[in-house]
């Protein structure tokens, strides 16, 4: 999702509404502590299979393969109360450049009304550097991630000015085709007035059910630093078409008054492998 599918739905919502710091802290050292708690893992390869940040709003804990090229895309439809919208596409481009290491960009994704007083336009471009920590216990991946939303959207959809962020995902397999994972994301508004900060926490249980098919469920805290937070529970799942195409689905609903009454989405993702080397020959 912030790509997240759920980022410029939850954009609007999350820039007027208060996070307590505690909680901020507390989630920021289970994350960090998380990987001294358990051998050493390592970063995918062109043979890996492909690993997306969608349809969770928890971004995968992986890189994408040294000269890989991958492409994430998604639809989502949303109401919230009277107003009924759309989004497209969700598009996220992803670069593996070097071990561990890959370049990322959000392309600029264009909200629709479908009822009521809905917000129309587009969101702003972002892109962004990822590293995956390669030397953790096997079982555990994390990776960090510093980008930020150029102000070349409508600020209806997407807010004002630069928008730096700060995000950590992380996993854990637990086996038997059951794992864990989630994410915090610091989000900076300095231009806008109302609200400085958001910090958002999300936490996944997901399932193996087949060789290519797997299922989740998620809850996604937008906790502003002003304001009342945004909170979601999101279900649902993905399906491997080959070993480097996927397909997925979500169906989320909010928690509280301020959260949309549900977002539901679809998404195709696909990734092309050794680009770098097939340029060299």
């Amino acid at each position: 999702m912030t790509h997240v599918p759920f980022r410029l739905i939850l954009a609007k919502i999350r820039r007027g509404t208060t996070a307590p710091g505690r909680f901020t802290a507390l989630t920021l050292v289970l994350v960090a502590a998380a990987p001294t708690l358990a051998q050493a893992g390592e970063c995918p390869g062109s043979a890996s299979e492909i690993a997306t940040d969608r349809p969770d709003v928890t971004n995968s804990s992986l890189v994408v393969p040294v000269g890989s090229l991958q492409g994430e895309n998604g639809i989502n439809t949303t109401r919230r109360g009277l107003d009924k919208a759309f989004d497209g596409t969700n598009s996220r481009l992803r670069l593996g450049i070097a071990d561990c290491l890959e370049i990322l960009i959000d392309v600029p994704n264009y909200t629709g009304r479908v009822k009521g007083d809905a917000d129309t336009g587009f969101g702003n471009v972002a892109p962004a550097i990822k590293w995956q920590f390669g030397s953790l216990p096997e079982a555990w991946n994390l990776s960090v991630t510093a980008g930020a939303g150029l102000p070349t959207g409508s600020p209806k959809i997407a807010g004002p000015g630069l928008q730096p962020y700060l995000q950590f995902p992380w996993s854990y397999e637990i086996g038997a085709g059951w794992g864990t994972s989630g994410m915090v994301t610091t989000f900076f508004f300095p231009s806008d007035l109302a609200n400085k900060q958001t910090t958002e926490a999300t936490f996944v249980l997901e399932k193996k059910v087949t060789d290519r098919a797997s299922l989740f469920v998620e809850y996604v805290g937008d906790y502003p630093s002003r304001g009342s937070s945004v909170q979601l529970f999101n279900t649902g799942g993905g399906y491997l078409l080959t070993r480097t195409q996927q397909i997925d689905f979500h169906v989320a609903f909010g928690l509280n008054r301020n959260s949309p009454n549900y977002i539901v989405g679809l998404g195709y993702s696909f990734r092309f492998d050794d680009l770098f080397h097939n340029a060299a020959r």
